[in-house]
């Protein structure tokens, strides 16, 4: 399964580069490209104009269909802000929210992470 990504600051970056999966960054100049497999989203928080990016992306083609959960970071003391981003996306989509991390993760927020790509198969 693509791990697709966005990271303003590289935080959600080198968490994605833990995974060690393979992975497909967006950004402004890329969020219209369609891609035909599954995939999860893992989204750092920060304001609207992150989830309008990933919106792109998501409607895109069929790329929706292909869309299996949603996975965030962000800092705690955002209280309940914290991975918002990610929290909004897998309600509007519809798709699980697999898991929460503080800033570029731990060991344990990869291994909770991979399981749960596993179990999505």
């Amino acid at each position: 399964m693509k791990v697709v990504y966005m990271s303003l600051t590289g935080q959600t970056r080198r968490f994605v580069a833990k995974l060690e999966m393979d992975s497909l960054e967006i950004h402004p100049d890329n969020a219209f490209q369609e891609i035909f497999e599954p995939f999860i989203i893992i989204v750092p928080t920060y304001d609207i104009e992150v989830t309008e990016i990933m919106n792109d992306f998501i409607e895109t083609g069929n790329n929706h269909s292909f869309l299996r959960g949603v996975a965030g970071s962000g800092n705690l003391n955002f209280d309940n802000l914290f991975c918002y981003t990610a929290k909004d996306l897998a309600k509007e989509y519809q798709v699980p929210l697999i898991h929460c991390f503080e800033f570029q993760g731990t060991d344990e927020d990869v291994k909770f992470i991979k399981e749960k790509v596993s179990a999505l198969g």
